[in-house]
Parts: C-alpha cells; structure tokens; sequence
C-alpha cells in the first residue's frame, strides 16, 4: 500500500517510510491512496475474535508491502498483552442502549496506549532492519507523550523528546512522563500551550537542518500509523453489541480530531455507523466548524478536560482533504491561510462535514454535573473527557433504538480535580501507580522559542 500527501506536493510513500516521516515534506499529512474495505460477512466472521486477532485482520492491510504477517502478528500481540483486561477494550453499559467503551487498561490508563504502544514496536523494527536511528519530537496535552515514551523507552534506536504545556497538564499525567528515567526520554515543559508545542514540532519537522544529518520521526497523531490502529476498537465496539448487522453510533472526546477520525474510517472501510458524535470542551474549534462553518482559532482556555486544550486539530485536515474532493492544492491553501485568519469552507464541503458528523461542545459545570449524576445513578465513575462524550451523546443522539457508544478516554484517577468538583472522593490510583507520587522526576524547562528547543533536542541526541 502507498500514502499521499494531503497537500499533494509530497512522494507517494510505504508505511514503512510513512511511519518514519511522520510528517510530509510538502507539510501535509499522509493518508492512504486506497482504503481496504470489508464486507459485512467478513466483518460479521470476525466476531468473537481476541482483540489482537481482529487487530491485525484489520491493520495488515495498510502494512503490507512493509512488514512482514508473521512479524506484525508477533508485535500486535505483544502489544495488546500488556494491557490488564482480558478484553483489552471492555464495554459497560450505563442505560438501554447506552454504553462506555473503556480504553484505559494499557500501561499509562489512556486510549492513546493502543497505539502508541504498537507503534514503538513498529519503529523499532524497521529501525533495526535498516541499521538507522531515530530522533522522535512528539508534543502532548497529557497521554500522548506518557504512552509514547512507554512505548519508546526501551528501543536501542530511538531518542524521544516530548514537550508538554508547563503547569497545564494533570500532576499523574506529568508524573507519568517525568518519571521515566531512561537515557533515551527527555521530557520538556515548555512555557506555553498546547497550540505552542505542536506548533514547534511541525516548525522542527519543516527545517531538520538543527540536527545536522539526524532525522526526525512523530508520534503525534500526525503519525499515519496512530490512526490506523485506533481503528481496531470501533469495529471491536462494533461486533460487541450486535454488528455489523446493526448499525452503531459513537460519541467521541477529542482536541486533535484523530480519535473520531479513525471512526469516520472505519465506517469508510464497511462498518455500519450511523453516528459519529465530536465531543469538545470550550476550546471548541471543532464544536464551531461543524455546526456553524466558524474555523477560527479563538484563545485557548485551561480547563478541567487538559487533554482536549487544543485550538489546532491537526488530524481535520485529513478529513478535509476527503470533503474537498482529494485536491492537495485546494487543502494546501485554506491550511496555510488558517494560520493567520478564520477561514470558512466552501459551503457544499461544509454541509458534507455536517452531513458525516454531529457535535457538542460542554463546560466545566457541566462536566462535573455530569460526573456526579452519572455515580449517583449507576456507581460508575468517569473522567472529564468521558463526562463530555457522554454529555454530547445524550444531546445529539437521534435514534435510541441504535447503540450509542461512548469511547471512555481515560481513567478518572488522571484527573481527580473535577472528580473532588463533583462531590466525590478522588479515585485511588491502580496498584501498579501506587507509588507514583514518590518516584524521582526528571524534565527541564524551556521558554517558548523554537531556537531554544531545537538546541536542547541536537545537543542530548545519542550519535551511533
């Protein structure tokens, strides 16, 4: 399988050298030419499948050409056998109809974990096949940058530098990067946002030259192979409430847009969906664009939900890039016009945005409401983000009749300010995190400057 460029001016590339780039020279992010899709007979066939069976009928795909079956199938493996449900991604239900998709049982009780725990194992493969090192220059809002440097931490051909908001993300989430001593993990704490770290890594992905011959990799969602491995839970969802043979609807918390973006594909590839909810906090670019064709950028807020602080959602101009009928050009322009002033899409691509998805943006009030309401009725106990995906798919869920699944982001024990908020204890955290809190932290922090950080990155880069 080869990918493209969303902006058109890049090579058509393997996976193996997509997975690599990370971003396109052109600016641009990688998507495959060609979806593989499935019929409902072979996906109905896959019920009752383990979850790393079914991950890789549905990853091999896209892989092929670059890695060979037997080894995916051993890093798949290896990958979801560390998570600590026997499910992996188990769902509970709330009400008639209504369930939580929970994909917070990997190493660093996150979704980002299914993933980015395979894509470290992907990496260092090919790495290792090609005899080359890599430098990963990643930015987070919390769980991007612990499950990455989990998944990174013990590669032989792999530095990892991840920059996360100074002050603006949970003391677990922090604690959970900052307490990886490896001597391949750098952790920074940039005095910005968000918007400001991710912003540094696509600047350092345009111009390499700071790392005189070393080469640069992502693991943000920019990288093609996280969305492709989110895909696996929707269908796993999916076959677990009676697909494909009826259809589904999903509600999703998300800031960058990659989450919901492998929803939208795997209904793309032959699952039944009917809905495809955007769930979003007031940092609600996403919210806007959809419901009222507003793509502009607004001042970012902190709020109870970090992990969704996000005003660039790097992973919609993918989906733009489908609405707009695959024109690189057309992409190429409104992006680059998006970084100084709102911009609004031609009306008939809107309405295909709003024709593919719903959306819901929740405050912080309501969030807490949310979460105490929820434990009140049921005893279950959700995460801010959960809290507004839930919120959203009570708001825009049209058919009742149709299952609607909620994906659970996080554990609660992340994020125990709007938990205490609501009324409730703080949640404990799991007995592997029990000392946490004790653990040696090791990050620096850096002003939020582009030369600054480019510096710090060339001078702690191992050279074999």
């Amino acid at each position: 399988m080869k990918y493209i460029s969303t902006r058109g001016q890049a090579p058509a590339l393997s996976f193996a050298d997509v997975l690599l780039a990370g971003l396109a020279e052109d600016g641009g992010l990688y998507v495959p030419e060609q979806l593989p899709t499935f019929s409902q007979d072979e996906i109905a066939s896959w019920s009752g499948l383990p979850y790393s069976e079914l991950a890789f009928r549905i990853v091999q795909p896209f892989v092929a050409g670059s890695i060979q079956d037997a080894d995916l199938k051993r890093m798949v493996d290896e990958t979801y056998a560390v998570f600590d449900h026997s499910g992996v991604a188990p769902l509970v239900q709330l009400r008639p109809n209504e369930w939580i998709l929970e994909l917070f049982h990997g190493p660093t009780l996150a979704f980002k974990d299914f993933a980015l725990q395979l894509l470290g194992r992907l990496m260092d493969h090919v790495l290792a096949e090609r005899g080359e090192r890599l430098v990963i220059m990643g930015a987070t809002s919390g769980d991007t940058g612990s499950a990455a440097i989990e998944g990174c931490r013990h590669s032989k051909h792999l530095d990892i530098f991840i920059m996360h908001p100074y002050n603006r993300v949970s003391e677990v989430q922090r604690r959970q990067m900052t307490t990886i001593l490896a001597d391949n993990v750098f952790n920074i704490a940039l005095e910005g946002n968000f918007d400001d770290c991710q912003g540094m890594v696509k600047d350092s992905f345009a111009d390499q030259a700071f790392l005189n011959g070393m080469k640069l990799g992502a693991v943000n969602s920019i990288n093609w192979a996280r969305i492709m491995a989110q895909i696996v839970y929707y269908f796993s969802a999916a076959l677990a409430v009676g697909g494909p043979h009826r259809p589904v609807s999903f509600s999703v918390p998300t800031g960058n847009f990659g989450d919901i973006f492998a929803g939208y594909l795997a209904k793309q590839m032959g699952l039944p969906v009917e809905q495809l909810v955007v769930a979003t906090n007031r940092n609600d670019i996403l919210h806007r664009v959809i419901s009222g064709n507003d793509m502009s950028k607004g001042t970012l807020e902190h709020t109870l939900s970090p992990s969704m602080d996000i005003m660039v959602s790097s992973n919609f101009e993918r989906l733009l890039f489908d609405v707009y009928g695959r024109d690189g050009a057309a992409i190429a322009d409104l992006m680059q016009r998006f970084r100084s002033e709102p911009v609004q899409l031609e009306s008939s691509r809107w309405e295909k945005v709003r024709a593919l998805f719903d959306s819901y943006a929740v405050d912080d009030q309501t969030t807490c409401d949310v979460i105490r309401d929820v434990h009140a009725e049921t005893g279950y106990l959700l995460d801010p983000h959960t809290a507004i995906g839930l919120k959203a798919a009570r708001e825009c869920w049209r058919n009742t009749h149709t299952p609607m699944i909620t994906l659970a982001t996080a554990h609660p024990v992340k994020f125990p300010e709007p938990v205490v908020k609501a009324g409730l204890n703080a949640p404990e955290l799991p007995e592997r995190l029990s000392d946490l809190m004790e653990r040696e932290e090791r990050f620096t922090v850096l002003p939020n400057n582009l030369s600054d950080v480019q510096a710090y990155v060339a001078s702690h880069v191992h050279r074999d």
